[in-house]
């Protein structure tokens, strides 16, 4: 498991500067996701995806809950109601649909709505700044934030996020 280190940095340079301190400590650059305001310099940085400016991950996962259960409940209703020969069968038939249907409509929705763990950088990204995001494994945090902290002081460390999915 990572986790996710924030920081601010006041310009372009400041944040390729960063990036390639970040490399040279062989942190992938897979791992290493920048966010700026839109229409600002972003040659050489790699920039965040949907999935870490958005709600997409959070929002799928609860749809898949939701899809599920309800899908389940459905299934139970059904076979009481039908008497269907093999009711196990159709109520995990019925739960997986929901699955897929919760987790794909969430998704939809999660994907144009942005993070709530990334609201308070709104006001800095909009003067400019540019908000870095690393996800380091657990035993490197304190040597990535002490390095990027000791090279780069105009850099503002942020905090961290506890735990940080493997698959974005």
């Amino acid at each position: 498991m990572r986790k996710r280190i924030y920081w601010l940095l006041p310009d372009h340079q400041s944040a390729r500067h960063c990036l390639n301190e970040l490399l040279l400590a062989r942190i992938p650059v897979q791992q290493i996701h920048v966010m700026a305001e839109e229409g600002a310099e972003m040659a050489g940085l790699p920039a965040a995806s949907v999935l870490q400016t958005s709600d997409l991950v959070e929002s799928a996962e609860s749809g898949l809950l939701i899809g599920a259960g309800l899908g389940a409940a459905a299934g139970v209703a059904s076979a009481y109601s039908l008497a269907v020969a093999a009711p196990a069968g159709l109520v995990i038939a019925l739960a997986a649909l929901g699955a897929v249907l919760g987790t794909w409509s969430s998704s939809m929705i999660g994907s144009s709505t942005p993070s709530r763990r990334l609201r308070r950088f709104e006001h800095a990204i909009a003067r400019g700044q540019y908000l870095m995001m690393v996800d380091v494994p657990r035993q490197r945090v304190e040597e990535i934030e002490a390095l990027l902290a000791s090279t780069h002081p105009e850099a503002r460390l942020q905090g961290l996020e506890p735990n940080v999915p493997v698959f974005p």
